[in-house]
């Protein structure tokens, strides 16, 4: 099996953009996720989104400069990165939660590090999975 590389990144909105772009950005990356082995959850509370995904390294370095790139979100930080032994997301390609306690993200985006990434694996069982 190839290594694999995880990403933990926070962003925000972009001002200029509607909350009804979420749903575009999830119904196209599932798609592209699939055919690049990329799975993962992309958390949104109306303002903040955070996103965790995984794969093969090439592909996750692809798409992070994609994201980078990306006008519908500013502020991207990268929280955590680093190596993954096995896959923590196996029935989905991007798992989407929509979530109304602002606290959750924003006690995250403070974090970084292994630390960040404790702390999202640890929100996960709160959020309801759309996926």
């Amino acid at each position: 099996m190839p290594p694999l590389q995880e990403v933990l990144y926070s962003s925000l909105l972009a001002p200029d953009q509607s909350t009804r772009v979420v749903g575009q950005i999830v119904t196209r990356a599932r798609a592209r996720n699939q055919q690049e082995g990329i799975t993962g959850l992309l958390v949104f509370d109306g303002l903040r989104f955070c996103h965790h995904f995984e794969g093969a390294p090439p592909a996750v370095g692809a798409l992070l400069d994609r994201l980078q790139a990306d006008r519908r979100h500013v502020d991207l930080r990268v929280l955590y990165a680093g190596p993954l032994a096995t896959r923590r997301y196996q029935r989905f390609e991007m798992g989407l939660a929509e979530v109304d306690d602002h606290e959750d993200l924003a006690d995250l985006q403070a974090l970084e590090g292994s630390a960040a990434l404790a702390h999202f694996i640890a929100l996960r069982s709160r959020f309801d999975i759309s996926g």
